[in-house]
């Protein structure tokens, strides 16, 4: 089996066997999303393709009080895209679709992507969250899009899917208005589905992906394709899909261990 070995400088990468963990780690410019941290996303990208795992995004966890931070220290996990670049680039720049480019390949990899939240989660950043399937948090999280205030829009995902997650009214208060809304503001809105506290969230991360992974990956990895299938090849995609998922071997085994079960 391959291993990821890419050398990253803006990324941290666990990987074990069923699930690759990628921090955002740029600390010292709270892990704003730059071309370096685009270019290695799509490392990471084109190594899930081939080796389809669980993906866990996350940023950088909070740290307890110490002498030098007494209050400790908050954890992060994208405060956008890295203004001093974003400040230089041009319309072809734009056309290039740079960071909606690399959070639309990430919504389309095989198996389903985590997003563990903490801390700010703005612009580039949510966009990037909005882009997993699933997505929980903490009560320290905020989470929105002031691009606006910039002079820019939301570019990179947040103008349509942010309305299919949350609805139009809250979605147009956030992109136009510059609402930014708690953990627990997105907990209510449906935009999270977990909140824990931030010492709790890596085994929450951890417990979503153990649920996925006990799924058969095939049929996991199936559903996520037609989930997003456009309405209109419904029902004719999901049809063919479970005939496909009808002659697996896993089908078979498992459906007899559950009929071993209730003999029991």
């Amino acid at each position: 089996m391959e291993n990821i070995s890419e050398h990253f400088e803006t990324l941290l990468v666990d990987e074990s066997t069923d699930r690759i963990w990628v921090r955002l780690h740029r600390p010292e410019v709270r892990n704003a999303i730059d071309q370096a941290m685009v270019d290695e996303l799509h490392a990471v990208c084109s190594y899930l393709e081939r080796n389809p795992k669980i993906l866990i995004l996350a940023g950088t966890p909070g740290q307890a009080p110490t002498d030098e931070h007494p209050k400790g220290v908050k954890g992060i996990f994208a405060s956008g895209a890295d203004i001093s670049q974003l400040r230089e680039r041009r319309r072809d720049d734009a056309l290039a679709g740079i960071n909606s480019g690399i959070f639309e390949r990430i919504a389309k990899l095989p198996m389903p992507v985590i997003a563990a939240l903490d801390g700010f989660a703005l612009g580039g950043g949510a966009e990037l969250a909005y882009a997993a399937d699933f997505r929980i948090g903490t009560p320290e999280l905020r989470m929105g899009n002031p691009e606006t205030n910039l002079g820019i829009i939301a570019a990179a995902g947040a103008t349509w899917r942010l309305k299919e997650l949350v609805g139009e009214p809250l979605a147009k208060e956030i992109l136009m208005a510059g609402k930014v809304l708690t953990g627990q503001q997105c907990l209510d809105a449906g935009l999270i589905t977990e909140l824990h506290d931030a010492a709790e969230l890596d085994t929450a991360a951890q417990a979503l992906a153990d649920r996925i992974a006990a799924q058969d990956p095939l049929a996991v990895r199936i559903t996520k394709s037609v989930f997003h299938t456009p309405r209109q090849a419904h029902p004719v995609i999901d049809t063919l899909a479970q005939g496909m998922l009808f002659e697996s071997q896993a089908k078979f085994d498992r459906m007899q261990a559950f009929l071993d079960r209730k003999k029991k």
